[in-house]
């Protein structure tokens, strides 16, 4: 009993704010980050005064309804301006009370004119903007609710095309929790640019399901998640009750897929083994995705199972979020 008391103090004690945003400020300077994008922010006042000292600028948006949370994006001063922001509040389509947000951020011109006009990487003219639109979502948890999770996302990606052609045909950076594994319906609409969603069931979209019954030891019962779509549900996941198939405008790569790393941190396909780690889940619901005129250069690889394991979860006493960080170098491939 002491020593489930002692791991219970100690969990409480990693779990408050002042521990945890310590650590995270100190987390995000070691990656000498210059666009950064958090999910569940609850205290963005507090944490953007912490940033500002370190040459950050911010805009956060707050989930509608009574959670207080919402997504933030930090990008450095010096390196970027913003051009423009824009949000989605996915109650006003029915889906919920989450949020997405978008920044379109142009490098500055000082940086500009640095880059090299003739190389195999940056082939642009140094006189022509260098921009790009940043989004950031956290999509719905509810693992029954795939409708409203392919909702959320196919709204998001419709959102990012859109600010692309209206800016020029300029690159884009999706981030955020999906609250979906690599190999799911969902992952794969991203992925493939398309989706005929009568091949699913509406629970299986996001994968939860089957990771948490092999996380857990146990299985589910497959008749019970195998009913056909209803009309509703087919209409918050694509628009409308006639359209099945899904598709976006994005050619879109998973950043840590473009990157080659060890078998022992990445799945077979180069996803993170894992981005999150509790009682009740382990594994990858997060990603970095750009579109084809970006290329990753490298990626910093999660921590592997084993040692993840060893944590009493996140966050902890040496990790602040309860998220593993995905940090990726990108550079404009013309």
């Amino acid at each position: 009993m002491g020593l489930q008391l002692f791991s219970l103090f100690c969990l409480w004690r990693y779990m408050k704010w002042k521990h945890r945003k310590r650590l995270i400020r100190k987390e995000v300077n070691s990656y000498n980050a210059s666009i950064v994008c958090f999910q569940e922010v609850d205290r963005f006042d507090d944490l953007a005064r912490k940033f500002r000292k370190d040459g950050f600028e911010g805009v956060h948006k707050a989930r509608t309804g009574e959670v207080s949370d919402g997504c933030a994006i930090f990008w450095k001063q010096d390196m970027f301006s913003l051009l423009h922001q824009e949000s989605i509040e996915f109650q006003s389509f029915g889906l919920r009370h989450n949020v997405a947000q978008f920044c379109v951020l142009k490098l500055q011109d000082h940086l500009e004119s640095a880059i090299p006009p003739e190389t195999s990487i940056y082939r642009r003219p140094c006189t022509e903007s260098r921009s790009l639109v940043i989004g950031n979502i956290h999509v719905l948890f509810n693992p029954k609710r795939g409708d409203i999770k392919l909702g959320q996302v196919r709204l998001f990606l419709e959102k990012a095309y859109k600010l692309s052609l209206e800016w020029g045909s300029i690159p884009v950076i999706v981030a955020g929790d999906l609250n979906s594994t690599p190999h799911s319906p969902i992952y794969q609409f991203l992925a493939s640019s398309k989706l005929d969603i009568q091949k699913h069931d509406c629970r299986r979209v996001s994968g939860q399901i089957e990771h948490i019954s092999q996380f857990k030891n146990f299985t589910y019962n497959a008749r019970r998640y195998g009913k056909p779509w209803n009309a509703e549900e087919v209409r918050l996941a694509t628009g409308s009750e006639e359209i099945t198939h899904l598709q976006h405008h994005l050619k879109l790569g998973s950043a840590y897929i473009g990157v080659p790393g060890s078998h022992r941190t990445r799945d077979r396909c180069g996803e993170p083994l894992a981005t999150t780690y509790h009682s009740e889940f382990l594994g990858t619901v997060d990603y970095i995705w750009h579109t084809e005129d970006l290329v990753p250069v490298r990626v910093l690889e999660t921590l592997p199972i084993d040692i993840l394991k060893r944590t009493s979860g996140l966050p902890n006493k040496k990790w602040g979020s309860d998220h593993l960080a995905l940090v990726c170098e990108m550079a404009f491939r013309r």
